[in-house]
């Protein structure tokens, strides 16, 4: 039963580096701002997310569970709302949203 509670813990803790390395990755080849804000955002919740789950794993059923689990439900109640309140702030200051070339309309063959 440890060795499988190993196993999970690890695999979580491998996949959530692997989104918070995404993360970063997002933060540096996305064009625009929201682009950014939104793709770093959704994983690096779930990074951490993973992260934290792993460490429940590793630290079995005690007071520091607690501690994790209220830490990753804060982290996913408060990640997403701060990017949504970043995204907004940025919109209602005038920065555009960045929009695909726009398609160039062919006539109408009648």
């Amino acid at each position: 039963m440890a060795g499988a509670l190993d196993v999970l813990s690890w695999a979580c803790l491998l996949t959530g580096s692997f989104f918070a390395l995404v993360s970063s990755l997002a933060m540096l080849r996305l064009p625009d701002f929201y682009s950014r804000v939104h793709g770093a955002s959704i994983t690096d919740t779930m990074g951490a997310g993973l992260i934290l789950l792993g460490l429940v794993f590793q630290a079995g059923f005690s007071l520091v569970t607690v501690k994790l689990a209220l830490v990753l439900m804060f982290l996913v109640i408060t990640g997403p709302t701060a990017s949504h309140a970043l995204a907004k702030a940025a919109y209602r200051l005038g920065l555009e949203p960045v929009i695909g070339p726009e398609e160039e309309e062919s006539p109408s063959q009648t």
